[in-house]
């Protein structure tokens, strides 16, 4: 098969048969073999009852529903482990990615063998409520993951090979740093295609203020995981240690101090009657807690079972 559409989907029964016909008019202009692998997220609008439906007409639909609302990583992360196609495509469902991109992307990942093309949307169409944070985001996230080609990392529209979809882990709220994910599994080949954003058609934005905050705890965990994962003991123990050290060292000189003072009959002060003294014994307490953290880390990411589980309703 040519290609894989992963379409996750929350109460966007508006737009999915303009949808659905649009890919197909595509797909068959191109002669391409596909499948729309539709994840529903615990829709309430009538979405599932219309995929029903639409699957009459659809045959090429894989459609899946969560018994409730997990979020959009959780929704492509079952999408990417049910898609075949040689080349995955994902857009959001709310028509303002377009299915017009497919060929381009598609011819992009096979000539270039690129391993991902994230969509850029030079020209967005939504409030500045929501592109000041993420122009935000994407310049932190650039600088942080060294990923200096891209300049749109949480556009929905992007194309992957069928090797990164099926060796990365998608959790949390980490779909916004898919790109990152990618580069820190071992694939390089990243690059960016500018795509059309247009403006939404149907419904409302799901974008609310607490993905403002949630987005840069994404970002530091996502830079977290990805160079400490395998490795806590380096981060926490690193840590532990110089704090340790540092503390020990601070009250080995207090005790030297009173002793060289008494041994030449100045006048001193008791190493407990120092505030410096207090500061060295929570230094080794800290230190000593974050070196048994990254022991237990150690202990836990080498036993860690599946983050992804979720509880799938129907599969149709």
């Amino acid at each position: 098969m040519d290609i894989s559409v992963v379409v996750p989907l929350y109460n966007e029964v508006e737009s999915l048969p303009e949808l659905l016909a649009w890919i197909r008019r595509v797909a068959n202009e191109h002669h391409f073999t596909y499948e729309v692998i539709m994840v529903d997220d615990g829709s309430t609008d009538g979405s599932w009852q219309l995929i029903e439906v639409l699957k009459e007409t659809y045959p090429e639909i894989y459609a899946i529903k969560f018994r409730r609302n997990y979020g959009k990583s959780a929704a492509l992360n079952v999408g990417f482990a049910a898609a075949s196609g040689e080349v995955v495509i994902t857009m959001d469902a709310d028509l303002q990615d377009s299915p017009d991109e497919i060929p381009v992307l598609h011819n992009r990942i096979k000539e270039e063998k690129l391993d991902l093309i994230s969509g850029y949307k030079q020209k967005r169409h939504d409030p500045l409520t929501k592109t000041l944070p993420t122009k935000l985001f994407n310049a932190a996230t650039r600088k942080m993951s060294g990923i200096k080609n891209l300049h749109d990392f949480n556009c929905g529209l992007k194309a992957y090979r069928k090797d990164v979809i099926k060796n990365i882990e998608v959790y949390g709220e980490m779909h916004r740093y898919i790109p990152v994910l990618a580069k820190w599994a071992g694939f390089t080949r990243i690059d960016e295609q500018v795509v059309k954003h247009y403006p939404r058609k149907y419904g409302t934005t799901k974008f609310g203020f607490s993905r403002f905050v949630n987005g840069f705890l994404d970002l530091l965990s996502i830079f977290f995981v990805g160079k400490f994962s395998k490795r806590p003991m380096h981060f926490f123990g690193s840590m532990g240690v110089l704090s340790f050290f540092g503390g020990f060292i601070i009250i080995v000189w207090l005790i030297l101090d009173k002793l060289i003072s008494i041994a030449h009959g100045s006048a001193y002060r008791n190493v407990t009657d120092q505030p410096l003294f207090y500061i060295a014994l929570v230094a080794i307490i800290v230190g000593s807690q974050l070196f048994l953290t990254g022991f237990i880390s150690e202990l836990v990411s080498r036993n860690a079972s599946d983050k992804n589980n979720y509880q799938i309703e129907k599969v149709i």
